[in-house]
């Protein structure tokens, strides 16, 4: 009873905690906060300079003694301390509204499916430390299927792929349980590394990750797609240390994130392999659905489509399709505890 009090005044959220942005849903609300999984930190004073876009700004432009880090690496807490104040953070910007005497909000978190028990522990004691009254982890591929309006209490298969910063997610779902699945750590962060080690071997040009980001979207796809594009990769180079333009088009960006696009294609054939043949009928029926940043990289729908034999589609407003999902459940908690993972901090 006390409980049910508590979460009439709680501003409860769902956060989709991912290793390149952290975005949060407040109940009632919708989504209220999209900002990059970024700390900037003084090393010598140890103190904590800006958090999120700001210092985003920061990375790669920064004296020797300010480090711009991400405490996330391919989904899971990398810097424990340095999490906890960046979820400290985000959810005192999204509780700035409530009143002084209202309860601490009830927290539920994406993580990436298969996590340890050890990951999961860490990012439950980061949201308490941080100000969450009780914390709750869903697995993303579930929480993005549910963000996709995907029906995954029914008894039939439905097929998602996650493509987020630090972490592909590809899982088979029936019945409100992951049935068949596959965690991969190649995704949007690992094409980034692709055209910096591609710019660096052919070009020989040191380019920064946020560059090669900006190249990606530019003109980055998984098929040749329409008309030839170009834009222009600045760098330092290593030959002569100036500073160096090439302009570099879509084909040759193609081939240098092709290796990832692969791996992410035979994740998704892979898993399709070990779904039970039931389940594989209702996927024909229905398609696979794509969610995540990664879902809008151009042509990638139509690859899968191609080398799966299988019609797929992308999410509406993929980006923000798990903390859709986490903010679904967060609005029906009493009934959608099913698709919670057991919390570690009990054991």
């Amino acid at each position: 009873m006390f409980e049910r009090i508590l979460g009439v005044f709680s501003q409860d959220i769902g956060i989709d905690l991912g290793t390149a942005n952290t975005l949060v849903y407040v109940k009632g609300k919708g989504v209220v906060l999209n900002e990059p999984s970024v700390v900037a930190i003084n090393q010598k004073t140890k103190e904590v300079l800006s958090i999120g876009e700001e210092a985003k700004m920061m990375v790669g432009r920064t004296p020797s003694y300010i480090v711009a880090i991400r405490p996330l690496s391919d989904g899971v807490i990398s810097d424990f301390e340095v999490t906890e104040q960046m979820l400290r953070y985000f959810i005192q910007k999204t509780q700035k509204q409530r009143l002084t005497l209202s309860p601490r909000p009830r927290v539920v978190v994406g993580v990436p499916y298969g996590v340890t028990e050890v990951e999961r522990r860490a990012v439950e004691e980061a949201a308490i430390s941080a100000g969450a009254r009780e914390v709750y982890l869903i697995e993303e591929p579930l929480a993005a299927a549910i963000g996709a309006r995907i029906p995954i209490q029914d008894a039939s298969g439905n097929l998602i792929v996650d493509i987020g910063g630090g972490t592909t997610e590809v899982a088979v779902i029936s019945l409100g349980g992951v049935v068949a699945s596959r965690s991969l750590r190649i995704a949007g962060d690992e094409m980034n590394e692709d055209i910096v080690n591609f710019a660096r071997d052919q070009f020989n040009l040191s380019l920064g990750l946020k560059t090669a980001e900006e190249i990606k979207i530019a003109i980055g796809s998984a098929v040749a797609v329409g008309e030839k594009k170009t834009y222009p990769m600045r760098g330092r180079d290593l030959v002569t240390g100036l500073p160096r333009e090439i302009i570099i088009d879509d084909e040759a960006v193609r081939n240098a994130i092709s290796k990832s696009v692969r791996a992410i294609v035979n994740s998704v054939k892979d898993t399709i392999e070990e779904a039970p043949p039931e389940l594989v009928a209702d996927i024909i029926d229905r398609g696979i659905c794509l969610a995540g940043g990664g879902a809008l990289l151009t042509g990638l729908n139509k690859i899968i489509a191609q080398e799966t034999q299988t019609k797929v589609h992308i999410a509406d407003d993929p980006l923000t399709c798990v903390v859709r999902g986490t903010g679904v459940v967060i609005e029906d908690l009493d009934n959608l505890k099913e698709v919670l993972v057991p919390s570690t901090l009990g054991s």
